[in-house]
């Protein structure tokens, strides 16, 4: 853990020295000062390295000073640092102070101290230096060898500044570039243009920096001629107003990546023809300057030219990225009137604007008249379905043009799979797959990528993953669908293994990664996991991503820290409905129902309306806190006030409410009064309740409602034979455990997790399994004798198996969540808290019996289970025993 954490922090600040942040630097010295890490040589060089590049000097000489043995690499980072801030002498300083300590340059140490000679033009201390690099053997290091052609000719020793240039073995352009350099900023600009000429012979590619030099001799020369040929080849030979040149001009500036000059050289066109205006829109649609774009369309209607093909081409372009339906079907009255509507590359614009402005009928009816359609087409049409969700029509015509012979590509192939994956049709995937391998798509990145995440989507993970498996050199995004996929299907494990794969690969993840990732921490509470996954969020800098501070809110809170998912909330740039149900939500579970509340108002202040989710966790945290009034509020005015139908979620929750406030009458009522046939989460709300008020009636009804619905379910028959047991009908006890052999029900076991330094451990009933058992099961007698003289005494009325009362005892003791406690007791530092996850809801006697325990050790014990968190401390509980 240790060493994993020093890799954290080295790569963290290795990150900041290049973002050149000082106060977050401070941050962590102050933090690595407290654990004890400061003196680590690595953690002590990058921070001096940091402060040196924010020209922060002091704290780096602090550093240094205070280094019990400064190595080479603490006096380069100084060095390094200076000369880049243009403090020449105080490098210099540094130099001769490192010198003196018998420590010896390197090839990174050169470089900057040769610099710092270029600056102050100390060229006698330069020729010393240059000494040492070919009596230590560094004068063929092409880095040093570089800046040692500046320095001389920084110096105005243009003679030994070229020698040496001829002298490097492998030259790279950055050799070139300092010969260059030399040459124009002395003036010799002519024998620039010469080198240039010999640089392009050797085979040297130029670079941005090879031709800003040279443009500069060109400048220097008043050769204007070859200035245009090496500006980019942008401006060609002879360029002057002819009207040819200028929209060549505009294009190739606007394709070019620079808009700004495309559109200063067409404001310079004296008449602009349709030449000249089909460049600057399509310009601007390139540049996603969509509105622009329009404006302009409009600007060459009014200057009396009509648009043709092309421009009419990209204005549906810009139509499409808006969204504008209106001014499409506009430009689509123009094109008949123009009588170019069948033109194939036309008619390709329409379906696709169509389809993103969310019309896909008028889309279909264009595709449909087409007279020849081609692959072009098809691929727009069904891309389009595809991704407005239309799934089986996307698959019904793939399967209509394929036996058409119209044929297929990559493009299409990965159409069908996303709509495969939206109808979770792991058939048509299977299907799908075998036609890209016969077809030759097997080794095609994208349709690899697309089969891993549609798999994925259908469940099928083992699919997914042999898919993966079988990738010669997975992607990004191939290990990013994977590891979605196995988040969502609570599969966190293996979405963190395959995380360390990644990074063992050197793959930078994205933000998309990460959220995955932190959803996968979020279902295994696995918090100091998540915490790290947090670390790689702030070092990727993808905090101002809405995904990713939204996922930390939710795996915060998941981890039973509600204090960090409020801190992360509070941090999320622009909070939308996830985010703020994705808050609420947490608190709900924490049973902070007056926080979640008001939480709840500030979103409606802020001008964000709830979804169906957010105001499931309203009425969730009504329920914990037996807010029955506002829960019903909410409840019968969510239609009114938000436009939202309550569905069977809500019907649960409320049903939830007034059962657990012992309104039974009118939670059956309610229940009789829903639009629809109650499905499982109603009746077993309603069999919930009944257990908490021990109503015989009410949960024989309501369990035989779930028999129907979910017989396979062993839930029903617990919570049924422990509403028996609470009124003594144990003949009825004994009656419910023969149905569930009989029907051979298997009860689900309880499992516990918990997370210790980095691994997840999982406990059963009575589980023996652990190398520390003995000392789990030493703790839990420890505990047991403490409990039992602060006045505990085992509810054996919850244990339903027919045995002696000792024996019931012994199997209380030994549930699955007070093994992991105890564990978590013996396995973490004193005073920390203890986060374990249940499967299940939590007994009434480890609830009661966490509530000694928490007292005793005077530790926080939060455990979360199937419905909510519990925080156990001081000798009470969050949930105020109302659960």
């Amino acid at each position: 853990m240790t060493n994993l954490w020093r890799l954290s922090y080295t790569k963290l600040l290795s990150q900041l020295s290049q973002t050149k942040s000082l106060n977050p630097g401070l941050q962590i010295q102050a933090h690595l000062t407290k654990i004890g890490l400061l003196n680590d040589s690595k953690h002590r060089n990058h921070l001096i390295n940091l402060y040196s590049k924010c020209g922060a000097f002091d704290y780096a000489w602090k550093l240094l000073d205070e280094s019990p043995e400064p190595d080479l690499v603490s006096w380069s980072s100084l060095i390094s640092g200076y000369a880049k801030n243009g403090f020449g002498k105080d490098a210099i300083w540094a130099f001769f102070k490192m010198h003196s300590l018998d420590l010896k340059c390197n090839e990174f140490t050169f470089p900057s101290v040769l610099k710092a000679c270029s600056i102050e033009k100390e060229l006698f201390l330069g020729k010393q230096i240059h000494g040492i690099v070919v009596v230590t053997g560094f004068e063929s290091d092409v880095f040093v060898a570089n800046t040692l052609v500046v320095m001389y000719a920084k110096c105005g020793e243009l003679l030994d500044s070229r020698l040496l240039f001829e002298e490097i073995p492998e030259r790279n352009v950055v050799s070139w570039n300092a010969l260059f350099s030399c040459y124009t900023q002395n003036d010799f600009f002519s024998e620039a243009m010469r080198m240039f000429g010999d640089m392009i012979v050797s085979g040297v590619r130029p670079d941005e920096y090879s031709l800003s030099n040279i443009l500069n001799a060109c400048t220097g020369l008043g050769d204007i001629v070859q200035g245009k040929k090496i500006h980019g080849c942008l401006v060609k030979l002879g360029y002057d107003s002819d009207p040819f040149s200028s929209n060549a001009l505009v294009d190739m500036y606007a394709k070019g990546g620079n808009l700004k000059d495309a559109i200063t050289f067409f404001d310079e066109i004296v008449v602009p023809d349709i030449v000249s205006w089909n460049a600057i829109i399509a310009g601007c649609v390139l540049h996603e300057c969509h509105h622009q774009a329009i404006d302009m369309l409009n600007q060459m209607r009014s200057s009396g030219i009509w648009p043709n093909m092309f421009t009419l081409s990209s204005a549906l372009k810009a139509c499409a990225a808006l969204e504008l339906p209106g001014l499409g079907q506009g430009l689509h009255s123009l094109l008949i009137k123009k009588d170019i509507i069948l033109d194939p590359f036309v008619s390709v614009g329409l379906i696709d604007m169509y389809c993103k402005c969310d019309l896909t009928k008028d889309a279909r009816l264009i595709y449909d008249l087409m007279p020849g359609k081609d692959l072009i087409a098809l691929n727009a049409m069904i891309s389009g379905y595809s991704q407005n969700e239309a799934d089986n029509a996307c698959l019904d015509l793939f399967v209509q043009t394929f036996t058409q012979g119209i044929g297929f590509d990559q493009t299409t192939l990965l159409a069908v799979l996303n709509s495969a994956a939206g109808l979770q049709a792991s058939n048509v995937c299977k299907q799908v797959h075998a036609l890209s391998v016969k077809s030759g798509f097997q080794c095609d990145t994208f349709v690899i990528n697309s089969l891993v995440d549609s798999y994925g989507k259908c469940s099928q993970l083992d699919d997914a993953a042999t898919i993966f498996d079988e990738c010669p050199t997975p992607d990004l995004p191939s290990f990013t669908s994977l590891i979605t996929a196995y988040a969502l299907l609570g599969r966190g494990e293996e979405a963190m293994k395959l995380y360390l794969k990644l990074q063992g690969m050197g793959l930078k993840p994205d933000s998309f990664v990460c959220s995955s990732l932190l959803n996968a921490c979020a279902n295994l509470s696995a918090y100091e996991q998540g915490k790290q996954i947090h670390a790689h969020v702030l070092k990727f800098g993808f905090m101002s991503d809405v995904f990713a501070g939204n996922s930390l809110v939710n795996m915060y809170a998941k981890c039973g820290s509600i204090e960090d998912a409020n801190c992360a909330f509070s941090e999320v740039p622009r909070k939308g409905i996830v985010s703020w149900s994705a808050m609420i939500g947490g608190l709900a579970q924490h049973g902070y129902a007056k926080k979640a509340l008001h939480l709840f108002g500030e979103m409606l202040k802020d001008g964000v309306s709830p979804n169906h989710i957010t105001l499931v966790s309203v009425l969730y945290a009504c329920n914990h806190a037996g807010l029955v009034e506002e829960a019903n509020k909410y409840f019968e005015t969510m239609k009114d006030s938000f436009g939202i139908e309550p569905t069977q979620e809500h019907y649960a929750c409320m049903i939830d409410v007034l059962g657990r406030a012992g309104k039974l009458d009118d939670a059956i009522d309610l229940v009789n009064k829903m639009p629809f046939e109650a499905n499982a989460s109603v009746w077993g709300a309603l069999l919930g309740a009944a257990r908490i008020h021990k109503n015989v009636e009410v949960g024989q009804r309501a369990a035989e409602m779930l028999f129907n619905l979910q017989p396979e379910k062993s839930g029903t028959h617990v919570l049924l034979a422990n509403i028996y047991a609470s009124v003594g009908l144990w003949g009825d006890v004994a009656k419910v455990r023969r149905l569930m052999k009989d029907s051979r029900v298997k009860k689900e076991p309880g499992m516990s997790w918990i997370e210790i330094k980095d691994s997840i451990y999982t406990f059963i009933v009575g589980d023996r399994s652990h190398s520390r058992s003995d000392e789990i099961y030493a703790k839990l007698e420890e505990l047991g004798q403490l409990m039992a003289k602060a006045g505990y005494v085992p509810m054996v009325d919850t244990d339903l198996h027919d045995v002696e009362r000792k024996q019931k005892e012994i199997l209380l003791s030994y549930h699955s969540e007070k093994l992991a406690v105890a564990f978590g007791l013996i396995a973490t530092p004193p005073g920390a808290p203890i986060r374990v996850k249940k499967n299940l809801r939590i007994c009434l006697d480890c609830h009661t019996a966490f509530k000694f325990i928490c007292k005793i050790v005077s530790r926080e014990i939060i455990i979360r289970d199937i419905n909510r968190f519990h925080h156990f401390k001081d000798g009470s509980c969050s949930c105020g025993d109302y659960w």
